[in-house]
């Protein structure tokens, strides 16, 4: 398996290959067609002065010739020829007048046509070109010709030669700047991957050192805000798991207790007996009501999907207070509710019997004697708002950010005698979210709690109503 290092070094080497064989192909090409394009121009130019002095004269003499291209001083061509229009040699300073030429162009010159030839060898550029001379609106003959430039060339070979230098020793730098790139940028993934292999045994205190403002950078830190969340999930697990452990532990310890002392001591008596098996039923349904608390949980923390309907929240407030009724005059608390009609919320209505129930048990469990607890339904606009107030013993403000923690207790010794498992407020807190809800803890005047709980108020779309 190839790693990301080779493949990187691989990308860069390859941009830079076609990088430089357009560095040294380009340039060149352009220069070589400017400099064909200016012998275009530079031949036809003269070409044209040439075949126009010479359609003057009556009739195409070597001498005559010879004199209008003296005139002209065209010196500098490597070869020029003029033939009359049966193609014999008039003019040709390489010494062939009088002889029928034997160039190509200069066939196809008599023909009307001009022609241009220019070529790059390594050495020299070479260029031609044959045009027709017009004598009364025929062709009377052909001009031609023929350069051989061996300075453009050697300027054009040195510079290709330059450019070659410079695109080695550029591409050797760009190619070992790859290398080390490549090699910090693997170091800084190594470090990183390092750092997933500790947190992934076990070590979440771990954290990963974060340098740059890069991607990688910004990867880091994803990496240690992931690394915090589970550290905090993983110290939750462990407190919940102990925090669970003891609960269970309390009421089986006890159950266990009591039934010893009826097994060991044979001349119990029926009352003592009747006593200790009632602490046990108190114990077994304890242990039940911390059972079905932590199975809710279980159900909540696994985001189980469920098909909200219209629950009619005063209806459900109703049914609650029928069954907290017999407890609260136990505990000598006046329960009190004030109920708008028309309140519905999109919810399940387990949730929301759960939600009641358990703010109003808590407020009557933790009042006082000849207290009161207060349960108000709102509706407004896009909100139905729930309200318990009570008149009891309340929590203090720094306990307020903590009451919906799971096994958090404000006082750990009333709320054992009341029967808490720390466990009614996490739930009541989890289900209100899960239905888009919110719930605040505030105090209530002149003594006492007060807990909000607002849902979105449905559409009749979503309702069906």
């Amino acid at each position: 398996m190839r790693s990301i290092r080779f493949q990187f070094i691989a990308f860069i080497a390859s941009l830079l290959l076609i990088l430089l064989l357009l560095l040294n192909s380009y340039p060149l090409l352009t220069s070589r067609d400017a400099v064909f394009e200016e012998k275009r121009s530079s031949l036809s130019g003269q070409a044209a002065v040439v075949a126009s002095s010479l359609s003057g004269l009556e009739r195409l003499t070597q001498s005559g010739v010879a004199e209008i291209l003296r005139i002209l001083d065209i010196s500098g061509y490597t070869r020029v020829v003029v033939t009359n229009g049966d193609g014999l040699v008039v003019y040709d300073d390489g010494g062939n007048a009088g002889v029928r030429t034997e160039i190509e162009d200069i066939g196809t010159a008599l023909t009307g046509k001009t022609v241009f030839r220019s070529r790059f060898a390594n050495t020299a550029f070479t260029s031609s070109i044959a045009m027709p001379l017009s004598s009364q609106g025929a062709v009377s003959g052909a001009v031609y010709l023929y350069e051989y430039d061996a300075e453009r060339a050697e300027i054009l070979t040195a510079l290709q030669g330059r450019i070659r230098v410079l695109s080695l020793v550029i591409g050797a730098l760009a190619l070992l700047l790859a290398v080390f790139f490549a090699f910090v940028l693997m170091q800084r993934i190594r470090a990183l991957v390092r750092s997933m292999h500790i947190v992934a045994e076990g070590d979440y205190k771990y954290r990963h050192v974060v340098r740059g403002r890069d991607e990688i950078s910004e990867l880091g830190q994803e990496f240690n805000q992931l690394t915090e969340r589970l550290e905090t999930t993983e110290e939750q697990r462990r407190r919940f798991v102990s925090d669970a452990s003891h609960e269970l532990k309390t009421p089986l310890a006890s159950i266990r207790l009591l039934s010893d002392s009826i097994v060991q001591n044979e001349n119990m008596d029926p009352a003592t007996v009747r006593e200790f098996v009632t602490d046990i039923g108190n114990e077994a349904q304890r242990l039940q009501r911390t059972t079905e608390k932590l199975l809710d949980l279980a159900r909540l923390d696994d985001d189980v999907q469920v098909i909200p309907e219209p629950v009619d929240v005063k209806q459900t407030a109703l049914d609650a207070l029928v069954l907290l009724r017999p407890l609260a005059r136990e505990k000598q608390v006046h329960l009190r509710c004030e109920l708008e009609d028309g309140c519905v919320v999109m919810a399940t209505g387990d949730d929301i019997f759960h939600i009641i129930f358990n703010l109003t048990e808590n407020a009557v469990k933790y009042n006082v004697p000849e207290g009161s607890v207060l349960l108000k339904l709102q509706g407004g606009e896009d909100y139905v708002e729930l309200a318990v107030e009570d008149t009891g013993i309340g929590i203090p403000e720094k306990d307020r950010l903590n009451v919906f923690s799971r096994f958090y207790r404000v006082d750990k010794a009333r709320s054992r005698e009341a029967g808490g498992s720390g466990l009614g407020l996490s739930i009541v807190h989890d289900a209100v979210l899960a239905h888009g809800g919110s719930i605040t803890v505030g105090p209530n005047k002149p003594q006492g709690s007060r807990f909000i709980v607002r849902f979105p108020r449905p559409t009749s779309e979503e309702t069906g109503i």
